[in-house]
C-alpha cells in the first residue's frame, strides 16, 4: 500500500471520527445562531438595516413558524410548559444513559442539546430580537411623539371616552355589570382582526399581514395569577390568549399578541397597533374593546399626572362603561396580590429592560404618548 493511499485512509478515518463526535444538529443550530447573532449586531448598529432584516428575514421565519403550529388545534407552547418537568427528567435520564454508553455518545448528545438551544436563540432573534432595534412606529406613521401634559392627556381621553360612549348602544350589557361579547368564538374574532391588520398595512406597509389565530390557554385561570392576559411565544410562533379575563379585554389583548406575531416587538407599539387595528374593525364590540382598553391606560396616566382633572374626565364616562370597569375590578381582586404576579412581573421587567425598553414593565403604559400624537395629528388635523 502506497504512502498516499495510507494518508487518504487516515484522513477518511479522521473524518468519520469527527462525525461520530459532532452531530449534524449541532452544526445546524450553531449555524443558525451565528447568522442570527450577526444580524442582531447589524440591527443594533443601524435602524434601516433593522427594518429590512426584521421585515424580510424575520418576517419569513415568523410566518413559517406561525403556519406550522397553526395546524395544531391547541397551544404547543402551553403543552411544552405543562410537560416541562417531565421533559427535563427525560433529557437528564437520556444524558445519564448516553454517559454510561461512552464519552463519545454523551458528548454527541450534549452537542445536540446545544444545537437545539442555537435554534431557539435564532427563533427569538427572528421573532422579536430584530424588532427591538428597528425604527419606531411613530416614524413609520409620521407621528411627532413627545412628552405630553396632563391637559393633553385629558383632551385625548375625552375623545376616547366619547367614541366608547357612542358604541354603548350597540353593545349588550348585563344590567349594571359587564358587557357580553356577541362574537361566536375566537375564529370570528381573529378573522375580524386579520381584516383590521390588512387595513392597517395600507398605512404601515413595513410588515407582513397574514391570517392567523390566537389560541386559548387551557389553564387560563392559573395564568391570571401571573397577571398575564396573553403571550406571544417566539419559539412556536403562537399568540396565546388568557380567556379567563372579561369579554371586553379579549379583542384588544388578542390584537396585541397578533401585533407581536407580525414583528412589532416593543410593548407600547404592540399596544398602539392593537388600538388602531381594533378601532378599525367592522364589529362594534371589537371597536368598543379598543376604545375602553385605551381609556384604561389614559385613566392610569392622568390619575398620576392630575387627580382633579382625572376625576373630571372620568365623570364623562357612560354609566354602563363605569359598570364594566367596576366589574373588572371585582374580577381582578382575586388575583391582585398574587405572589406569582410579583415574580412574573419582575422577570418581565428585567427581560424588557435587557431588550432596550428602559421603562421595563411600565412600557405598556407609554402607549398614551403615541395615542396623543395620533389624536392631535390625525383626528384633530382631519376635522
Amino acid at each position: 500500500m502506497t504512502d498516499s493511499v495510507k494518508e487518504n485512509q487516515k484522513k477518511r478515518t479522521s473524518a468519520r471520527s469527527i462525525r461520530n463526535w459532532i452531530p449534524p444538529l449541532f452544526l445546524i443550530g450553531c449555524g443558525f445562531a451565528a447568522v442570527s447573532g450577526i444580524l442582531l449586531i447589524l440591527c443594533r448598529q443601524n435602524e434601516t438595516w433593522a427594518d429590512g432584516i426584521n421585515h424580510y428575514y424575520g418576517g419569513l421565519i415568523r410566518i413559517a413558524s406561525c403556519y406550522l403550529t397553526q395546524l395544531i388545534p391547541f397551544s404547543v407552547a402551553e403543552t411544552l410548559l405543562l410537560f416541562s418537568p417531565f421533559l427535563a427528567f427525560l433529557l437528564i435520564r437520556r444524558a445519564w444513559i448516553r454517559g454510561k454508553e461512552s464519552i463519545c455518545a454523551c458528548v454527541r448528545y450534549l452537542l445536540k442539546l446545544v444545537g437545539v438551544i442555537g435554534i431557539v436563540f435564532s427563533l427569538f432573534a427572528s421573532s422579536l430580537g430584530f424588532g427591538f432595534s428597528e425604527s419606531s412606529i411613530a416614524s413609520k406613521l409620521r407621528l411627532q411623539e413627545k412628552k405630553v401634559t396632563a391637559e393633553e392627556l385629558a383632551e385625548t381621553m375625552t375623545w376616547l371616552i366619547g367614541e366608547a360612549n357612542a358604541l354603548c348602544s350597540e353593545v349588550d350589557f348585563v344590567y349594571g355589570d359587564r358587557s357580553v361579547s356577541p362574537l361566536t368564538g375566537l375564529l370570528e374574532l381573529c378573522t375580524e382582526l386579520t381584516d383590521g391588520f390588512h387595513r392597517f398595512r395600507q398605512d404601515c406597509p413595513s410588515f407582513y399581514s397574514f391570517p392567523s389565530v390566537v389560541k386559548p390557554v387551557a389553564i387560563s385561570e392559573g395564568m391570571s395569577y401571573t397577571h398575564f392576559t396573553g403571550m406571544f411565544t417566539f419559539f412556536t410562533g403562537e399568540a396565546n390568549l388568557n380567556i379567563d379575563f372579561p369579554d371586553y379585554t379579549l379583542p384588544f389583548t388578542a390584537a396585541h399578541e397578533m401585533a407581536h406575531q407580525r414583528g412589532f416587538a416593543r410593548e407600547k407599539e404592540a399596544n398602539f397597533v392593537a388600538f388602531l387595528v381594533t378601532v378599525s374593525c367592522d364589529s362594534p364590540y371589537i371597536r368598543y374593546s379598543g376604545y375602553v382598553s385605551m381609556v384604561e391606560y389614559f385613566s392610569s396616566a392622568l390619575y398620576k399626572a392630575d387627580k382633579d382633572l382625572w376625576k373630571e374626565t372620568m365623570g364623562k364616562l357612560d354609566a354602563r362603561i363605569q359598570g364594566e370597569l367596576r366589574s373588572y375590578n371585582a374580577f381582578f381582586a382575586k388575583y391582585k396580590e398574587s405572589q406569582a404576579a410579583k415574580v412574573s412581573t419582575a422577570i418581565n421587567d428585567s427581560y424588557l429592560k435587557q431588550q432596550g425598553q428602559s421603562a421595563g414593565a411600565a412600557s405598556y403604559g407609554l402607549v398614551v404618548d403615541l395615542t396623543v400624537a395620533y389624536y392631535q395629528q390625525r383626528i384633530q388635523g382631519n376635522r
